[in-house]
């Protein structure tokens, strides 16, 4: 590699990172630590490491110790691990202090994990982001030997979607009327555009949208695992957008895709489901174990982002307004969230977290169909199970208290529930 191109690509960067406009996130990183940031393509990881330097430079480092490689850079197109070293060198023929090693998206270079140890074997500072949750595979996580602190980011939750918005979150924006409706309208843009930190910069953010999906759906999935067949793997992506709110075997899914004439087998279909939650553009929750349960069901799959699951659907606000709910939720409890539903007890319950003692359902309103299903199943639930402690039916306006069969039920707005009950925690 030629280290003179590497040293443009470093200080055309310290430009980009100069310039950018920097919302507050609420990951803390160590100062002391080394970190390897995963998340979906877009979400925030990049500008999260432009703080990083622009705090190492505040502190006292210079500029030419930023040692910030983007391999997405098309000036690196040939790079590969035996390039590595290169990048030690020009750090040295650019600063005899201590360099500061920024790594953004290397997950394209295959071997990357052996010279991240290098770096903090070497006592180097390093960071590094991919898009891939293949980067946290047991085989890399051996050869990095613990060296570095794993950080997940996502796109804004609805508190940092706010926060970018200049929009005021405190008490009197909690309770007071003109607030709760500037809140509740500003929830209507986020839960159906989704919350990618550049999509706030368009007119027409469902088409940056469409953009982020295609570069993860062609580039980061179809291209990188070589897909023989993607128009079947877009129409898998579809066919589960569909099935949100519901589970989804691979039975299901793969009678779905014969149905319309895509013979795709079941084990290629179980593989590229993987590969789709890999990129983080859906992930899964399970039905709960728990004795009164007798199968352990198929899952549940949910959009990493509300503006991702929109791009398939056609007037399907109560479909969006639980997909926000199960990744709000999600980001808080991890895999520690799951879904309830005993054909034994007759208990269907959207979202349950058995180590909070806390149950979820999600109702668009609470018509009268709506109020006896949601209420029921939760008596249900509260009846079998001792240690539930909380029950909670998130709508998207109606907002009170239900108490019946010895149960107390909390009726929600989602846009509170998810400032109140979610975003002050931190993430699983």
């Amino acid at each position: 590699m030629n280290r003179e191109l590497l040293k443009h690509v470093i200080f055309d960067q310290h430009e980009v990172i100069r310039s950018a406009t920097i919302v507050p996130r609420r990951y803390h990183l160590d100062p002391q630590g080394n970190y390897v940031i995963t998340g979906l393509r877009r979400s925030g990881k990049s500008t999260l490491l432009y703080k990083v330097a622009r705090d190492l430079v505040r502190g006292g480092a210079a500029w030419n110790q930023i040692i910030y490689i983007n391999f997405e850079d098309e000036r690196l197109a040939e790079f590969t691990s035996a390039d590595f070293n290169d990048i030690l060198l020009a750090q040295s023929e650019l600063s005899d202090r201590e360099g500061y090693f920024f790594l953004d998206e290397v997950q394209n270079i295959e071997g990357w994990e052996k010279f991240a140890r290098r770096l903090t074997d070497s006592g180097r500072r390093a960071y590094i982001t991919g898009s891939n949750a293949k980067m946290l595979s047991s085989q890399i996580e051996t050869t990095l030997g613990g060296r570095y602190l794993v950080k997940h980011v996502t796109p804004y939750r609805f508190d940092e979607y706010l926060d970018a918005l200049g929009k005021s979150r405190d008490e009197a924006a909690l309770y007071s009327t003109s607030g709760m409706g500037a809140l509740s309208s500003a929830f209507d843009s986020f839960y159906t555009y989704g919350g990618f930190p550049e999509s706030l910069r368009y007119g027409a953010p469902r088409e940056y949208v469409e953009s982020v999906y295609q570069k993860v759906l062609l580039g980061d999935v179809v291209a990188r695992n070589s897909v023989r067949n993607p128009q079947a793997m877009r129409v898998l992506v579809k066919k589960v957008a569909e099935t949100v709110h519901n589970e989804a075997s691979f039975s299901s899914l793969h009678g779905m895709l014969k149905g319309i004439g895509y013979g795709l087998s079941k084990a290629a279909l179980i593989e590229y489901l993987g590969m789709i939650q890999e990129a983080y553009l859906l992930f899964a929750v399970k039905n709960a174990t728990a004795k009164f349960v007798e199968r352990e069901g198929s899952p549940k799959y949910y959009f990493s982002d509300n503006g991702l699951l929109n791009l398939f659907l056609v007037n399907k606000e109560p479909v969006l307004l639980e997909n926000e709910i199960a990744v709000a939720m999600h980001d808080v409890y991890g895999d520690a969230l799951c879904y309830l539903k005993s054909a034994k007890n007759g208990i269907d319950i959207d979202f349950y977290v058995p180590e909070r003692g806390l149950a979820v359902q999600v109702a668009y309103s609470l018509s009268k169909s709506a109020r006896s299903r949601e209420i029921g199943n939760l008596v249900k639930l509260a009846k079998v199970d001792d240690a539930v402690n909380r029950l909670v039916i998130v709508t998207k306006e109606d907002e009170g208290d239900i108490d019946v069969e010895d149960a107390h039920i909390e009726v929600v707005p989602a846009w509170k529930f998810i400032l109140r009950d979610l975003c002050g925690q931190p993430s699983a």
